[in-house]
């Protein structure tokens, strides 16, 4: 019967430390945003892609 108290308290103190390590993991933004950065590299960059140059080396907007 003194087993199944030792092993209450310690996933007690388990289950504390992962609570603990969570709200740790939350404040520090770890979990803002993981859509974005996985697929920014498939976007085209929209300023580069509507911009050309003229003759002169002057950037000109290009006609779309």
């Amino acid at each position: 019967m003194s087993v199944i108290y030792l092993l209450i308290t310690i996933s007690i103190f388990v289950a504390v430390g992962f609570f603990v390590a969570f709200v740790i993991a939350v404040k520090s933004g770890q979990y803002d945003d993981d859509y974005t950065p996985s697929v920014r590299m498939l976007f085209d960059d929209e300023i580069s892609k509507n911009r050309t140059q003229n003759s002169e080396g002057k950037e000109q907007n290009a006609e779309v």
